[in-house]
């Protein structure tokens, strides 16, 4: 069933267009992932679908009955309202209906009144009616897997990132069938991340979102939708298979561009040549030459280039002695030692408010432990990337704000450019540098704030959240950066793929401001997590075993069936060799057919899907490949 269709949508801002004739259709069921680089519209094409925003050409078509529930990047909260009466701020009539009750439920427990208590009465009535109190409860239960357990707080006494939460909890429990989430990640730990992908994956809404979490993209959608210079593309898949389709367009798009740049040298070839437009023929080809020099040129993404300079290391970086750091009676460091050393990248992980910013602010000298030392090295020069923009002035101009770093800077090879040229690596044109700041989007501000840090040209770089608000493109940039990069690297993220991708060692936060620091990715870690809860499983298995049979003690009986394969085991395992090396050829024949029908997209698509498909087949064949052959050798080691 079709929710909305929208057709030839178009908007722009002053001279930049965002949308230029867009049309996409939203289908019951789906789970869309919105992408692009920042400041392309994103934000934008969501606040126009949710209704927040109007295009100025187009039209939108939307089923009869359909509810759309949109959380925006900055939601609007109100001040006085408890956590509770925020969440059932909805617009919806059981949101409305319970936020009412909510309300007079405060206001008897403030003040009793006879005519309060009659319309509390009335409200639980058309409650039950609705069989609403399942929402409520499922309100509380949201609320709590996202942290936040205090129902009754007044929301001007929560944090930025719990105040997100709690209208993320609003938007997730409110009926609708399309759910609009913008950056819902942000502000959200490794472990609420990994329930709220459970959470939207057993969810029948369908859902548009816009996240940088490539991980999330890749377990929660069945749909990517990529906006690209007002043109919107659409795949089916994941993130992974969107990644793999997208370079198959651009291959395309790049050799139907060479082959019309070619026509266009023929052509002008014969116009040079003194072509008199006399006759039909001649008048047709010039006629085709002015179409093929007015057509739209297909240009490849513009991308951002980091390849900024660092300054030297010396031997002595940062030394942590046994720092420890409390606010009131939460501790949030408890004797933290250790030592850096150059080739040192640290992910810094653990649930909100536990204290991982913190220890980034005393790296950066912005606050002092409250015991213990730490010993900076002189050749030490530190570049933080903070979570968030506030410090940014946002009556000052880009380019204004860069220069404040530095007007010049190396780049990785030697080459001395200005703050002006590094804004133009940045994806900030001539126009863009002179813009004022509080005119950039959210996700322009972020991108602004990392060049002006990287313009420091530091050795340590402390990054908090950096992932936050960021383009996936742009986060691809950054990581290509870190990969190059020669100093030390110590990052707050909640993003997995960025702390696999980046990371060597694993600042685990492990409550009571104890940190476990562990030697590997974050992936690495949860083995490591898993192998630990196991062991310690087995462990109580065994002392219960040990407890209950401590004074009788059976033999057990042997064994004496031998080990061996079953019938269709051994007719499998003599045949597996064969089936894989069959599977491999085939994969590899449509490898080579793609290129055949790169024109005819119809056919080029049946052949990605077959080829999915063998790759699936292929994948399980090696599973049970490495299962039979263990068992082989099982069964030859028992003969023995």
């Amino acid at each position: 069933m079709n929710l909305m269709t929208l057709e030839n949508i178009s908007k722009s801002y002053s001279e930049k267009t965002l949308l230029q004739n867009i049309s996409l259709g939203i289908n019951e069921g789906e789970k869309i992932g919105l992408i692009g680089v920042n400041g392309t519209g994103k934000s934008t094409l969501l606040k126009i679908i949710a209704g927040a925003e109007e295009a100025e050409s187009g039209t939108i078509t939307k089923a009869n009955k359909v509810r759309v529930e949109y959380l925006p990047q900055n939601p609007e909260y109100d001040e006085e309202a408890t956590v509770l009466e925020q969440v059932f701020k909805g617009t919806s009539a059981e949101m409305k209906l319970l936020g009412e009750y909510e309300e007079v439920l405060e206001k008897i427990n403030t003040s009793y009144d006879e005519n309060l208590n009659k319309k509390l009465l009335s409200l639980q009535e058309k409650i039950d009616a609705l069989n609403l109190w399942d929402l409520e409860s499922e309100a509380k239960t949201v609320l709590t897997k996202l942290g936040i357990n205090d129902y009754t707080q007044k929301i001007k006494e929560l944090s930025g990132g719990q105040r997100k939460r709690v209208s993320l909890a609003s938007a997730l429990i409110t009926p609708c069938e399309l759910l609009i989430l913008d950056e819902p990640t942000n502000h959200l730990d490794n472990n609420t991340i990994d329930w709220l992908e459970e959470y939207l994956n057993a969810s029948k809404f369908s859902l548009l979102m816009i996240t940088h979490d490539r991980y999330f993209l890749d377990r929660v959608t069945n749909r990517i939708i990529e906006l690209d210079k007002g043109r919107l593309f659409s795949y089916d898949g994941n993130y992974s298979l969107f990644l793999e389709k997208k370079m198959e367009r651009i291959a395309i798009e790049s050799s139907m561009e060479e082959k019309r740049q070619n026509l266009i040298r023929t052509e002008l070839a014969w116009v040079k040549r003194g072509a008199k437009a006399r006759t039909t023929k001649q008048k047709a080809r010039l006629q085709r030459f002015d179409e093929l020099t007015n057509r739209e040129v297909i240009t490849p993404d513009e991308r951002m280039d980091i390849s900024v300079g660092s300054s030297r290391l010396g031997n002595k970086i940062i030394e942590i002695h046994n720092i420890s750091k409390t606010f009131g009676d939460k501790t949030v460091i408890n004797n933290l030692e250790y030592t850096l050393t150059r080739h040192d990248r640290i992910g810094i992980i653990g649930k909100n408010g536990q204290g991982k910013s913190t220890l980034i602010k005393i790296l950066n000298g912005e606050l002092t432990p409250d015991s213990g030392e730490i010993e900076i090295g002189e050749t030490v020069k530190i570049g933080c990337f903070t979570q968030d923009d506030a410090h940014m002035d946002l009556s000052m101009r880009a380019i204004d704000y860069v220069k404040e770093a530095s007007d010049y800077i190396e780049t990785a090879d030697g080459t001395k450019i200005s703050a002006s040229q590094m804004c133009e690596r940045f994806l900030f044109n001539s126009t863009m540098q002179y813009t004022l700041i509080g005119k950039l989007s959210g996700g322009e501000r972020r991108r602004l704030h990392l060049l002006r840090t990287l313009m420091l040209a530091p050795n340590v770089l402390l990054l908090d959240e950096p992932t936050n608000d960021l383009d996936i493109e742009t986060l691809n940039r950054l990581e290509d950066y870190l990969d190059e990069f020669k100093g030390v690297v110590i990052s707050v993220s909640h993003d997995r793929y960025f702390l696999d991708r980046i990371c060597n060692k694993i600042f685990a936060y492990e409550g009571n401001g104890n940190i476990h620091i562990f030697t590997g990715n974050y992936s690495d870690y949860l083995i490591y997590k898993e192998i630990q809860g196991i062991e310690f499983e087995e462990s109580q298995k065994n002392t219960k075993k040990e407890t209950e049979h401590k004074e009788v003690k059976k033999e057990k009986p042997k064994n004496d069936k031998k080990l061996k394969f079953s019938y269709n085991e051994q007719r499998e395992f003599d045949s597996i060799d064969s089936d894989i090396e069959k599977l491999e050829n085939k994969i590899a024949e449509l490898e080579e057919s793609t290129s055949k029908f790169a024109t005819n997209f119809t056919k080029l698509q049946e052949i990605l899907d077959e080829k999915a498909n063998l790759e699936k087949e292929l994948e399980y064949k090696y599973e049970r490949w490495e299962y039979l052959n263990n068992l082989a050798e099982e069964i030859a080691n028992s003969k023995n």
